[in-house]
């Protein structure tokens, strides 16, 4: 079956993605990005900015941002990358990946033009496959060096999460890791708490993660559970009350309701020879959550104890 593409009020072309459980997921070819993802009770489960700016040349604010080829301001490029900024084409041959023929996933491509030659000399081809399925959303991307020569790259996808309060909210997996603090020029902590709740800004880069974060709303009784493979850490940020005042493209409240946790690799960048070619994987899921002493059991969600 054919792509079910549509084009929003700005013209900017939206693929649209759904399951037979009634959920769905929006897909833009501008940044190749993720800007809704609902479940079969078709509430949102991605955070969007109200203030986001839907205008090429801008990032959205919202969603899944692809930060490639660099995290933050950690790179010659402009803040964490050029490929939010870029309208992806469609990939037509997403080998090694097996094909898929329904309306419930969509592989798209970025590649380097003339005009990202000069700010970042390097020539590549970006790969992402989104898939969705029932309550479960799964990003696979891939970076190719078609270059002569190697090339080193930070990568990150942004999860803007929508949370009932980001006061209610615990994430739990991170526990005795270490973290650079962004708010503290990049200084290496050690996590000291038992799971990670929010108070004040945050903004950070977990070291060696796990393969499994889980972020737990209390409020909405649901649990996000992040599985990710070949990005090692993870970036957690809110911008909290100042900041998200500061920024033209948030509204001065909506801070309470969002969460940004990331499948990144930072600390270490990615290098890769001529022709060779990086895979990573991240898939976000959805579970129901019980209160168990005020809690989520952590090992039920974290290990699959049963």
């Amino acid at each position: 079956m054919p792509l079910n593409m549509v084009h929003d009020a700005d013209g900017l072309p939206r693929i649209i993605l759904t399951d037979p459980t009634g959920s769905s997921a929006e897909v833009l070819l501008y940044g190749g990005q993720v800007v809704s993802w609902k479940n079969e009770r078709r509430e949102e489960l991605l955070f969007m900015s109200s203030k986001a700016i839907w205008k090429p040349s801008k990032a959205i604010r919202g969603g899944i941002p692809v930060c490639f080829p660099q995290f933050g301001n950690l790179g010659s490029t402009e803040r964490h990358g050029f490929a939010r900024n870029k309208l992806w084409s469609l990939d037509s041959d997403p080998s090694p990946l097996p094909p898929t023929n329904n309306q419930s996933s969509v592989d798209l491509i970025l590649k380097s033009t003339e005009e990202d030659l000069k700010t970042w000399h390097r020539s590549f081809e970006l790969r992402l496959r989104i898939t969705l399925s029932a309550s479960k959303l799964t990003l696979i991307s891939r970076v190719r060096n078609t270059d002569n020569k190697p090339f080193s790259f930070t990568f990150a996808l942004c999860n803007y999460l929508s949370v009932s309060d980001i006061s209610e909210v615990r994430v739990e997996g991170l526990e005795t890791l270490d973290y650079l603090d962004n708010l503290i020029h990049r200084e290496r902590f050690t996590e000291q708490a038992d799971a990670i709740t929010f108070d004040g800004e945050v903004d950070r880069v977990y070291l060696s993660t796990p393969s499994k974060i889980a972020i737990i709303d209390h409020e909405k009784k649901r649990t996000f559970v992040l599985r990710k493979d070949g990005m090692p850490d993870a970036a957690m940020w809110n911008p909290w009350d100042k900041k998200a005042k500061a920024l033209p493209d948030m509204g001065d409240e909506e801070y309470k309701s969002m969460l940004c946790v990331d499948s990144a690799s930072i600390e270490t960048p990615i290098v890769l020879k001529p022709f060779e070619e990086w895979k990573g994987y991240q898939e976000l899921s959805t579970v129901s959550s019980s209160y168990c002493s005020g809690q989520l059991d952590p090992r039920k969600v974290l290990y699959g104890f049963h």
